[in-house]
């Protein structure tokens, strides 16, 4: 792909992750608090409800007081992501379906990082529209089996379940195992083992570095991040 595709990519990138923003600012609230749109601080409405877009700096326009992911951060990491799954190489649907998991990733991502959830509103659609994207890959005749990656969701999602179980990690995440099942198993089942696995290793490198670094055990760890990140980079890495 030319240096050109693959910035006109990140750009679509960036779209996504101002989409992003707001959502995850209107999400970041404990279970079962319902969406906000008022800043927190003063209670301006920040959110209108017919364009629901909120400043890229960070802050309330109305306080100044810092609201929602900071500055450019969602759109960053966004354009990263769409960046190396164009770089990936891969096309048709199955990238459409890299592209909606990364999109959905970034938002689930900071919500998680904000208050330890990842709801429903968002696991639900990334796993749906997910399935649905492979399954067009799949009559289109793009190499991959769908039935693998149905399969793979199952398994994923079951074992994920039985860690919840255990209190290793929460519901939202066996919520959203199914998208990232499905992505990985189009490939292959040992794409499904080392992308499920990465988000454990990316997890345990990045709170054993914290707690060398001399910062207090977090109580809760929020996995999705970590889960998102390891299986679109093995998911990038097979195409």
């Amino acid at each position: 792909m030319s240096a050109l595709s693959v910035a006109l990519t990140a750009v679509v990138g960036v779209l996504a992750g101002a989409a992003a923003r707001p959502v995850a600012f209107a999400r970041s609230v404990p279970a079962p608090a319902p969406a906000r749109g008022d800043c927190p601080h003063c209670g301006r409405a920040v959110l209108g409800r017919r364009l629901p877009v909120l400043p890229v700096s960070g802050r309330c326009p109305g306080c100044a007081q810092a609201i929602g992911p900071r500055a450019l951060v969602p759109e960053a990491v966004a354009a990263v992501a769409f960046a190396a799954i164009a770089l990936g190489g891969a096309s048709g649907w199955f990238a459409a379906a890299q592209y909606w998991v990364a999109a959905c990733g970034v938002a689930l991502a900071l919500i998680d990082l904000a208050v330890q959830r990842l709801p429903d509103v968002l696991t639900l659609p990334a796993c749906v529209v997910t399935l649905i994207l492979l399954t067009a890959a799949a009559l289109a005749g793009e190499p991959g089996s769908l039935g693998r990656a149905a399969a793979a969701a199952a398994v994923l999602t079951a074992a994920f379940l039985l860690l919840a179980l255990t209190g290793a990690m929460g519901l939202g995440d066996v919520k959203f195992a199914p998208a990232i099942g499905a992505l990985l198993g189009w490939s292959s089942w040992t794409v499904l083992f080392w992308g499920a696995a990465a988000g454990f290793v990316l997890g345990a490198v990045t709170e054993g570095t914290r707690l060398a670094a001399g910062r207090p055990r977090s109580a809760h760890v929020s996995f999705g991040p970590y889960m998102v990140t390891g299986a679109l980079a093995l998911s990038i890495a097979a195409a």
